[in-house]
């Protein structure tokens, strides 16, 4: 629960954003901060690390999937996605590919609001004011969603997988040996709970294979539990080469993100004289003591109260009361994946977003509960260990505020 200047009580139903999977103020991470930053507040990441930086690096790597042994960290999910395409594009040129430069992003993908992340982003507005010094050489493939074939789908829909073609496309326009990389959201968020459609990410992974191309996962929303694994590479049995990640690595309590590589990736970059900077590029606060400490309570936290498996055990539960809301007057779409869910409601006439905007503002002024709302479409993010209750209250809550607006 948040509490307002008021003292009203309001239930958080959607994980902060996306980031807090075991809830706010968990004891176990608030004290691993205090300790910290009264033993040691800041060290420089040049030149020098510290040992909790070192520490979370290692138990981070624990739990990725085979191969992903190295990772670098940052400050946000948008820095992590800059970062990784830095390093793609770095990568190629280490083991002497330098002419592929480019990049390929998705419609309605999510990668955070850094130059390089709105470059390969695809949403409209958030590229729109910036569209004259976008990244140049940059594609998107198609989104794979639609109302005509896959609405009120339960989990991954079967229509879609063939849209991963339109990457063969791309390779025939440009010549595949001029990408760089593709980067994708295995369940885009931001956007409204896109389910990938079965088949689909493997296809994307087989077309990257036979070209060269790097396969990134921004995983900064489905990483450590959203799906009910640590990684949603894991979930789906679809390994990228650079997998991306932030909010859930502390579970929100400080701003972190990291990338994480391929072993070969890494060792692509390790063949300078040892004096010599390996990779031009860092942040002041990469890997800072106290963000660290925060994340190794949050993947001790994770592992002692099963986390990951709670996540799982919820899906079912979730699923249900998201899609009792299907037969509602206003609802259009029902969509979800893992703790990810999303209620689409019809437009009116002339005012895109203002219902979900007003459904938005009646659960937190009203009925003292938290949602998000990307336009008309309403999103939730339950706590990874929500007890029944709330998931149930949530919708039923929902489903009267929706019964009360125009």
């Amino acid at each position: 629960y948040y509490t307002t200047d008021d003292d009203r009580k309001v239930y958080d139903a959607f994980s902060g954003l996306w980031t807090s999977g075991v809830g706010h103020c968990h004891p176990k991470i608030v004290e691993a901060v205090q300790k910290q930053v009264a033993h040691l507040d800041y060290c420089m990441g040049f030149q020098a690390t510290n040992d909790k930086a070192i520490q979370l690096a290692g138990e981070l790597c624990d739990i990725t999937p085979d191969g992903f042994n190295h990772c670098f960290f940052t400050n946000s999910g948008s820095e992590a996605v800059d970062s990784a395409l830095k390093i793609a594009l770095g990568y190629h040129r280490a083991v002497g590919e330098g002419h592929r430069t480019r990049l390929i992003g998705r419609e309605r993908g999510y990668h955070g609001v850094n130059f390089g992340g709105i470059s390969v982003g695809g949403m409209a507005p958030n590229r729109k004011a910036f569209s004259a010094n976008l990244i140049p050489g940059v594609d998107h493939l198609p989104h794979t969603h639609s109302l005509e074939h896959n609405a009120f789908n339960r989990g991954q829909p079967r229509w879609g997988a063939h849209l991963a073609e339109e990457l063969e496309r791309l390779c025939a326009l440009h010549d595949g040996g001029n990408l760089a990389a593709v980067i994708v959201e295995p369940v885009p968020g931001s956007t409204g709970i896109l389910p990938p459609p079965i088949g689909y990410l493997e296809r994307l992974r087989e077309i990257c294979d036979q070209h060269g191309i790097l396969l990134i996962f921004d995983e900064v929303i489905t990483a450590f539990g959203r799906i009910g694994a640590p990684f949603a590479a894991e979930r789906f049995g679809v390994m990228p080469d650079i997998i991306t990640t932030a909010k859930g690595l502390t579970n929100g309590v400080i701003p972190m993100g990291a990338v994480i590589v391929r072993d070969e990736i890494y060792q692509a970059f390790m063949h300078g004289p040892e004096h010599m900077i390996e990779l031009f590029h860092g942040y002041t606060y990469s890997g800072h003591p106290v963000a660290a400490a925060a994340g190794l309570a949050a993947l001790d936290v994770y592992r002692e109260e099963g986390t990951f498996e709670q996540s799982r055990k919820l899906e079912g539960l979730f699923e249900e009361a998201l899609h009792s809301l299907a037969d509602h007057r206003h609802v259009i779409d029902v969509r979800n994946f893992g703790l990810m869910g999303a209620i689409e409601l019809s437009s009116r006439p002339g005012a895109p977003g203002a219902r979900g905007m007003e459904a938005h503002k009646t659960c937190f002024w009203d009925h003292d509960l938290v949602i998000r709302n990307g336009m008309d479409i309403l999103q939730f993010s339950p706590f990874l260990n929500s007890k029944t209750d709330d998931i149930t209250k949530t919708f039923e809550t929902v489903r009267q505020v929706l019964d009360n607006i125009a």
